[in-house]
């Protein structure tokens, strides 16, 4: 996925379908692929329920938007959203949209803005029906974001290990998740040469645009690297380029695996 860290992006949520518990992630997570140019968040805000995202509006500068529930029943939410989205596209120069909710009521707006080449990150609970999941360029679970928000302290010694592998889920169950296992495999088939070597940057842009909703976070890495050495399914070959700075990742399917790697 091409991006830029001075894109401008749109940030919707739909605070019906959202934590405020993820809001720091969340923004945290924007930031990788351009700038927070436009923040609203759409609700009933005489809705006690919404007073935990009250609460964070100011510190982070989102505007709120008052939808009424009109009638019982119907989200009135999500229209507002909708056609906010919809008018920013055609009234302000932004580069992407990242919508936030685990509706998907949100599905043909998410296609509708690809259509006009806007770039689309949607985040949602892992509960969010897979049309939604699928109609965005890249879509990430907020149960992802709320874990890293809710680590203390006294964790950072195992989110460093989980981050190198070796606190992350065990190298057993990963082996046997058949769909990963052939999702990675097929993806270095697509990008191999003719001696078998993909380039672990074409790898992820393979993966990416097959499942938007895939991230090593998914399975408890920091790194696609570091998920695909765990799996013990390729050989790994570091290179380097006195064109291009640090070391280049290629991989190639181990030729002769044993029955217990």
């Amino acid at each position: 996925m091409k991006t830029d860290p001075q894109f401008k992006l749109a940030v919707l949520i739909d605070a019906d379908n959202t934590q405020p518990a993820i809001i720091d992630g969340l923004l945290a997570e924007i930031a990788k692929y351009g700038i927070a140019s436009v923040k609203r968040i759409y609700g009933d805000w005489t809705n006690p329920n919404l007073r935990g995202w009250k609460e964070r509006l100011l510190e982070y500068a989102i505007q709120p938007v008052q939808q009424f529930a009109y009638t019982t029943g119907k989200n009135s939410t999500d229209s507002a959203m909708i056609i906010d989205a919809m008018d920013l596209l055609y009234t302000e120069n932004l580069d992407g949209f990242c919508l936030v909710s685990s509706d998907s009521d949100f599905t043909r707006l998410a296609a509708r803005l690809r259509e006009n080449g806007k770039l689309v990150l949607g985040f949602g609970q892992r509960k969010t029906p897979k049309p939604f999941v699928a109609a965005c360029d890249k879509f990430i679970y907020t149960e992802i974001l709320q874990a890293n928000v809710n680590e203390s302290d006294e964790e950072r010694d195992s989110t460093a290990d989980k981050e190198s592998g070796k606190g992350a889920a065990p190298p057993a169950d990963i082996k046997n998740d058949k769909r990963l296992s052939s999702l990675l495999l097929s993806a270095v088939d697509e990008a191999a040469d003719e001696f078998g070597w993909a380039y672990l940057g074409e790898v992820g842009t393979y993966i990416a645009n097959r499942l938007p909703e895939f991230d090593p976070r998914n399975y408890g890495f920091r790194k696609l690297g570091e998920l695909i050495k765990a799996t013990n399914l390729f050989e790994i070959d570091e290179r380097t380029n006195p064109m291009v700075p640090g070391k280049q990742v290629y991989l190639r399917v181990k030729q002769h695996r044993g029955r217990n790697q």
